[in-house]
């Protein structure tokens, strides 16, 4: 499967599906899609790199907190994303029951309105039908975004 996004019709926000070989790259293309609704992702250049982290019981809550997480910074730094690099990415619960884990870098730069497109305001990643599943491909992960 080749790691992509597309998105489908909810009514009144938008939902994503990221698709890749493993959860790690369908999450990735999740935030690549989440990014592009924001910002034509052409435009930006991977000149920078900003640091989040998310920690969860399921991967349902893992994805919603960490493109939640990677929301945050693009609203108080003004930040948006070519790329998305996993640093970690533990999907089984750790001995002492620690929650799963993801540590991640985005690349890309400071929001510049003379050279990005905007597109549409995200206000949050929502709980409302988030999934996670292998499928015969490899992994959907799927994800309705307040906008």
């Amino acid at each position: 499967m080749t790691p992509s996004y597309d998105y489908f019709d909810v009514e009144a926000d938008v939902g994503i599906v990221g698709r890749g070989t493993t959860a790690a790259e369908a999450f990735v293309q999740t935030a690549l899609g989440v990014f592009a609704l924001i910002v034509e992702p052409a435009s930006v250049e991977p000149r920078d790199r900003r640091e989040v982290r998310a920690h969860a019981e399921t991967l349902e809550a893992l994805l919603v907190t960490w493109i939640n997480e990677c929301l945050y910074v693009h609203e108080v730094e003004g930040f948006v994303a070519r790329e998305v690099d996993l640093e970690v990415f533990e999907t089984s619960p750790r001995v002492g029951g620690e929650p799963l884990r993801l540590h991640s870098f985005l690349r890309g730069e400071e929001l510049d309105p003379s050279r990005h497109r905007l597109g549409t305001i995200v206000k949050a990643a929502t709980f409302h039908q988030v999934s996670v599943e292998q499928v015969a491909e490899g992994y959907e992960a799927r994800l309705i975004v307040d906008v």
